[in-house]
């Protein structure tokens, strides 16, 4: 078994007592850690950050919805085969040139112990979590067109985001080790805005976080902005030398935060006369 090392979060990634309790049984027992939560809370970042406190490297596999999970093992070039056969000067007899690990291929076969970020499972087809059960259980598996069995030395670290947009399989939870991602409060964002901006100015920030949680608590928004958007627009806020008076008056950059128009109309129908924070 891999030696066990605690993870505490790092300088540019704040965590709480439940994400390390959640990533901490996940190293622990080996397992898939699954983290749940709206977009923008940091999943994908989480993965970087157990990376970076492990002082290892991560492979990021993000799935869309034409993803199979077969391609997360490997892919066979038949096309380049063909093209090499008519065209090329290759020896085409040896099937091994034109097999292509996918991201799990290249987890399962790192020298040293990897961080496999499987990213937004619920973008892929219903059954793909459970078409990479046995897999990730076994932790090796067989390339069929060669026979060549491909076995992790060391258990990589897993980790699956999913933004809560499709139920995943029972059978696939049973493996994992769960965590939602709670949306911070305004006192923990406005440290994880200090993370990203240090020398920005705090009556800057306050004002701007106390502008970005009331558009999040607005009624029928369609879009909620996320801590990323907040990031962003603070930092186009500091870019464009926007004071405090100016962000009361006007809320500017209004297209950093909302992303649909019909969250911007409610907006300005809900704030006629200026923004009052």
């Amino acid at each position: 078994m891999t030696e066990f090392r605690r993870f505490a979060g790092t300088a540019s990634y704040l965590t709480s007592e439940s994400i390390e309790t959640a990533v901490n049984c996940a190293l622990a027992l080996e397992k898939p850690l699954l983290v749940k939560g709206e977009p923008g809370t940091g999943k994908t970042l989480l993965a970087e950050a157990i990376a970076s406190s492990l002082g290892t490297k991560i492979i990021h596999w993000p799935v869309k919805s034409t993803t199979r999970a077969k391609d997360g093992l490997y892919v066979y070039d038949t096309v380049q085969r063909l093209y090499d056969a008519r065209f090329g000067d290759g020896d085409v007899k040896d099937i091994r040139h034109y097999i292509k690990l996918g991201p799990i291929g290249e987890a399962f076969s790192a020298k040293e112990r990897v961080v496999l970020l499987i990213d937004e499972v619920d973008k892929a087809d219903l059954e793909f979590p459970n078409d990479l059960l046995h897999e990730l259980d076994r932790m090796r598996f067989v390339v069929g067109e060669t026979g060549d069995e491909v076995v992790a030395k060391d258990r990589p670290v897993v980790v699956i985001t999913s933004n809560n947009e499709k139920e995943l399989p029972d059978a696939f939870l049973r493996r994992c080790i769960f965590h939602f991602i709670e949306f911070p409060d305004q006192e923990l964002m406005k440290k994880i805005v200090r993370v990203h901006h240090p020398n920005i100015d705090q009556s800057l920030v306050d004002q701007a976080v106390v502008a970005f949680y009331e558009l999040r608590d607005m009624p029928r928004l369609r879009k909620r902005p996320s801590t990323s958007e907040l990031v962003d627009w603070i930092a186009v806020l500091k870019r464009a030398g926007v004071g405090e008076q100016r962000l009361i008056r006007e809320l500017p950059f209004l297209g950093v935060l909302l992303k649909k128009e019909q969250d911007v109309e409610l907006l300005k129908t809900q704030k006629k006369g200026g923004w009052k924070s």
